[in-house]
């Protein structure tokens, strides 16, 4: 029996991080919405042109857009015994379509879960992040410092905060992610397929919680 797993959670929960390691863990393909987007683009693909037209002027990308791209990337063999969504669906629209896409390969979603964390929490992690310049070395001022104040500790190049990680923005991205995300969590909630995870715990004990529960559904 395959199975379909679908990761949610606000910028900053760590829900990338989690969709990797429970794919690790289960075998399973991890299907991220913005590697998808990226993929595409990289190919100069009609599909990715137009998706990367809608990314530039800061708009969502359509729902028929990335429908499209995601029932392609589930058509591959390596999706058989199912995936790990991350980034996917974003609002009931998409998850209707994905109900219907796994009917049709006679299968279905087994679970949400959705990755809680606090917003104060949320701004703590993304405001503190620096990125190094060279290569796009990830560092954070408190949970993951680097060695040498502002140098990347692989390749020695400066460490910057990207706009998307100053408090303006963030704070923007997470009220525009809840008012988008509310919907599909009650969406999930009514079909009995949401399961709420503590983000607040460490990266391991997560991957553990969320392992448990998906165990739970089987």
């Amino acid at each position: 029996m395959s199975k379909f797993i679908v990761l949610i959670g606000p910028p900053g929960a760590g829900k990338g991080t989690q969709a990797k390691l429970v794919s690790e863990k289960l075998d399973l393909p991890h299907i991220s919405s913005g590697d998808i987007f990226r993929e595409y683009f990289n190919n100069q693909s009609e599909l990715g042109k137009i998706a990367h037209r809608y990314i530039e002027r800061g708009e969502l990308v359509p729902d028929e857009i990335t429908i499209a791209m995601i029932r392609e990337r589930l058509s591959k063999s390596d999706c058989e015994t199912g995936a790990i969504l991350d980034g996917f669906p974003r609002n009931p629209v998409q998850a209707d379509a994905l109900e219907q896409m796994l009917l049709e390969m006679d299968s279905e979603v087994d679970l949400v879960a959705y990755i809680d964390v606090p917003q104060e929490e949320l701004i703590e992690r993304l405001t503190g992040r620096l990125t190094c310049r060279e290569q796009g070395h990830v560092f954070h001022r408190k949970y993951n410092p680097p060695k040498v104040a502002n140098r990347c500790d692989y390749d020695g190049s400066e460490l910057y905060q990207r706009d998307d990680d100053k408090e303006e923005t963030v704070k923007r991205r997470i009220n525009v992610y809840m008012q988008q995300t509310m919907p599909l969590i009650e969406y999930y909630l009514r079909k009995n397929l949401l399961v709420k995870v503590d983000g607040m715990q460490t990266i391991e004990q997560v991957t553990k919680t969320l392992l448990e529960v998906i165990g739970n559904k089987r």
